[in-house]
């Protein structure tokens, strides 16, 4: 079936936000006179969200009552920082253009939180481009289960076979899979050191977003 729309994750495959998960944590160290954290120790758990962060942050104890506090603490900083530092990863601008160009819709399907993943695409002026924003406030299941990309097909009107969707995490791909969409995993987003891409199951995987427009091509062109 011939391609009709690209869905992205958000964090690690659209858009690099670890700069601002970075800022607030070096930000809560600071307010506890604790010396700055490598970023790394942050980028490399963003996709495991808020918990991750703060357990590898602060080796914390999250079944203790000083995680909640840093838990929360973390997240109502962010929501005043959650678009300030974060940006595009190189060459996603351009294959947003190419992929607007072509007539394909695109939109996003993330396990972010509406009251964060809103204020960001607003900022970076996504909002009015992309032409779907699933989030777990949509939804009773969040990915790997199928239902927000579902969803997101319901919303465009479209069969899940002619939909792409391209993430950074396992989960991503699994989500896909059992939507019935085509699957591209990337190997540039928040991968943990001991992940491997490659082991996924997903249809391909890139390493910069501009290879995929070679997919694409590839895509619109089959039947």
């Amino acid at each position: 079936m011939r391609l009709r729309a690209v869905l992205f994750d958000m964090d690690g495959t659209l858009l690099d936000t670890a700069p601002d998960f970075v800022a607030v944590v070096q930000a809560m160290r600071e307010a506890r006179a604790l010396p700055p954290v490598d970023e790394t120790q942050v980028r490399d758990v963003v996709s495991g969200g808020a918990r991750a962060m703060v357990i590898n942050a602060f080796d914390v104890d999250p079944f203790s009552p000083e995680f909640e506090v840093l838990r929360l603490e973390f997240l109502e900083r962010y929501q005043n920082h959650c678009a300030v530092r974060t940006r595009f990863f190189d060459g996603m601008a351009e294959l947003l253009e190419d992929i607007e160009r072509a007539r394909l819709i695109w939109g996003v399907v993330t396990n972010k939180p509406v009251r964060y993943a809103e204020p960001i695409m607003q900022q970076l002026g996504l909002a009015e481009r992309s032409a779907v924003l699933v989030c777990p406030d949509h939804v009773k299941n969040s990915k790997p289960d199928p239902e927000p990309l579902l969803l997101a097909c319901s919303q465009l009107g479209l069969d899940p076979a002619s939909v792409l969707f391209v993430g950074d995490d396992l989960r991503d791909i699994e989500s896909g899979r059992a939507a019935g969409t085509r699957t591209v995993a990337v190997t540039y987003g928040y991968i943990h050191p001991e992940d491997n891409p490659r082991s996924w199951g997903a249809d391909a995987v890139i390493e910069h977003p501009l290879e995929l427009r070679r997919l694409l091509d590839q895509a619109m062109c089959s039947c």
